[in-house]
């Protein structure tokens, strides 16, 4: 007699990897309580992170057409609630090595976690929702996937202990409710019009091509896009961004910017490659996508032209940064598909990078920066590269890499007002980033050289393998994208 459902643990592994390290900390804490908070607790969290992030790589080599699939039905049915094929592989790796530098961050952080052991569990809990997330293709392990990746971050956020924390907490809870109530109602419209619990290309193209199941569908992908778009901080769903990241330590901002944005890109591609497999495209889903993408790009924009507290720039940048990665899903394309995946990936890594320089560096304002290139090198000059990918400059040419192809998709489909958009975007974004970068080169001010601020080795080591990863994408672009099928 088969067994219900097939399960293949190798495939399941960058998923049980912070699961093993959840248990692992629980009973570690229970058995030998530590007076100092659990300190080991965030180490042996970031090692299992890493050897999940190695074990999720090994999808990312496999042909796209034969991806890794498990817990299948029985046939004749034989549907695969996991399916990871070279795309998901990398942006789950993405996912666990992002979380391993926000535990870096936070083993560092001053002052350093009340008890480590109930942060380092937090983590890796919001880190298994995530990672699942992105292989999930069913409705019901996609939403709880999706809320794991979430609301372990309130907590999170709320633990720094502060009064500005326990309103940035708020304010997420509140986003985080809002948001499930949006998904849970798009995935009840998405069964009643599909009449399919997963996200199947067949059951859209059936869906599409009767005109009443068809208003079912685009009222189900709105409810799921608003949904999402307050996990991705796209407009009008982003008000709860600069406080979050502001009111949290700099570990916990790293997250909900990194982290989390890729398990929500990764959320967002599964719904997206449903649509554009079964359909192609569609007036009215493109402009589902086109209104957040092209408001997200201005007003992320332009409001960063006007921070000064470098938190909160990368906040306003993270909305921007948001409507560019709907601006190739608009193609509803297969290309489209592979170049939001690339440029999450190269956003989330520029920004690890630069939330780990301004946790080294300890500065509140962009002042507090001022001839950081010339005062800590290390620093400065890693700083410096991730704000030219960020503006899509030489020598951080992964970043014009991206922009190109998130671009090209919505040309090639004739979605010109979108790409429009986006080449606005560039010229904007060149200003915020060269405003940073400008103060960044300057000359100390009181015209002597201060020693380079003190920083604790795991910051450091996330800040020299971030610096790494941008260099050597940068040149060779192509092993990035070679990575995503």
């Amino acid at each position: 007699m088969s067994a219900l459902v097939g399960v293949d643990p190798l495939v399941l592994a960058p998923a049980l990897a912070p699961v093993v390290g959840v248990v692992l900390v629980l009973v570690g804490d229970a058995v030998v309580p530590s007076r100092r908070g659990g300190r080991w607790a965030l180490p042996v969290a970031a090692v299992l992170l890493v050897a999940g992030a190695v074990a999720a790589l090994r999808g990312s080599l496999v042909d796209p057409a034969t991806p890794l699939r498990t817990l299948c039905l029985p046939a004749p049915d034989g549907a695969c609630l996991w399916t990871a094929g070279p795309r998901t592989s990398t942006l789950q790796a993405g996912i666990l090595l992002a979380a391993a530098a926000a535990l870096a961050l936070l083993h560092d952080g001053r002052p350093r976690p009340r008890d480590a052991s109930v942060t380092a569990t937090l983590l890796l809990a919001a880190t298994t929702g995530g990672v699942a997330v992105a292989a999930a293709r069913d409705l019901g392990s996609w939403l709880v996937a999706l809320e794991l990746a979430t609301v372990p971050v309130v907590a999170l956020v709320a633990l720094r202990g502060t009064r500005s924390a326990a309103h940035g907490s708020l304010s997420l809870l509140v986003t985080s409710l809002t948001s499930f109530a949006l998904l849970v109602l798009g995935a009840a419209l998405w069964l009643t019009a599909t009449g399919d619990a997963a996200f199947s290309a067949e059951s859209v193209a059936t869906a599409w091509a009767d005109p009443e199941r068809r208003a079912v569908l685009v009222l189900a992908v709105t409810a799921l896009v608003s949904g999402l778009g307050f996990k991705l901080s796209l407009v009008p769903f982003h008000a709860w961004t600069p406080q979050a990241y502001a009111a949290a330590d700099l570990g916990t901002t790293l997250f909900l910017a990194a982290a989390s944005k890729l398990s929500a890109v990764a959320a967002l591609l599964v719904v997206v490659e449903a649509l554009a497999a079964g359909i192609g495209s569609g007036p009215a889903l493109v402009t589902l996508l086109a209104l957040p993408a092209v408001a997200s790009l201005l007003l992320g924009t332009v409001v960063a032209l006007r921070q000064d507290d470098p938190v909160r720039l990368l906040a306003w940048s993270t909305i921007a940064q948001a409507g560019w990665v709907l601006v190739p899903l608009t193609a509803l394309s297969a290309d489209g598909l592979r170049a939001a995946a690339a440029y999450v990936l190269v956003y989330a890594a520029a920004t690890t990078v630069a939330l780990a320089v301004v946790a080294r560096t300890g500065a509140r304002t962009l002042g507090g920066t001022r001839g950081l290139l010339r005062r800590d090198p290390v620093a400065g000059g890693a700083l410096v590269l991730a704000l030219l990918v960020l503006a899509g400059l030489p020598p951080g040419v992964v970043g014009l890499v991206v922009k190109v192809l998130a671009i090209s998709a919505p040309v090639a489909e004739g979605v010109w007002p979108v790409a429009a958009a986006a080449v606005v975007a560039v010229v904007l974004g060149i200003a915020v980033y060269l405003r940073w970068v400008a103060v960044l080169v300057a000359r100390p001010e009181g015209g002597a050289d201060a020693p380079p601020a003190p920083a604790g080795r795991s910051t450091t080591v996330v800040i020299v393998l971030g610096t790494v990863v941008l260099l050597l994408t940068s040149v060779l672009p192509h092993a990035l994208l070679g990575g995503l099928g």
